[in-house]
């Protein structure tokens, strides 16, 4: 199953990048919606290797995944694999420049089962596949706002 979209940010492409590498950021967001988010990998700079572990509470139970970094073009694309006992996820964000002070980016979300309570669940999420692609390009779309705010309060 897949969902994408893309925002135009009034933002250069370079911080826009930035942005997107403000992990600990991420980690803190995460946190606060009730995950246990570690970052496990020892890299100093952001990077393809870079590994967090979750834990976190969906639909009634206990989840856990394991995240890393395999591919980082800066300023262009960045791509996180994501896998759990029951499915695998790829997020891809890419970044166009459209002029020097605005930047496209496209973020994809793809998820995949890998066993049969997987599939069901993934079948139920196409259901109601509408919905929620409205969501994702509302918190896309929520987040591209926030950035272009973080843009001007450094400019």
């Amino acid at each position: 199953m897949k969902f994408s979209t893309r925002e135009d940010v009034e933002a250069p492409i370079d911080a826009v990048f930035a942005m997107l590498c403000d992990f600990e950021n991420f980690e803190r967001a995460a946190m606060r919606r009730g995950a246990d988010v570690r970052r496990v990998d020892r890299l100093d700079e952001p990077g393809i290797g870079m590994q967090w572990h979750a834990v976190f509470e969906l639909r009634g139970k206990r989840r856990e995944m394991q995240v890393e970094m395999v591919q980082f073009d800066r300023p262009n694309e960045m791509v996180v694999h994501s896998t759990s006992p029951g499915l695998t996820g790829e997020m891809r964000f890419e970044l166009i420049a459209l002029s020097r002070s605005r930047t496209r980016i496209r973020v994809e979300l793809e998820i995949k089962p890998k066993n049969l309570s997987a599939r069901l669940f993934v079948q139920s999420l196409k259901l109601a596949k509408s919905s929620l692609t409205k969501k994702y390009k509302l918190r896309v779309a929520g987040y591209a706002t926030t950035m272009e705010e973080r843009y001007l309060k450094q400019a």
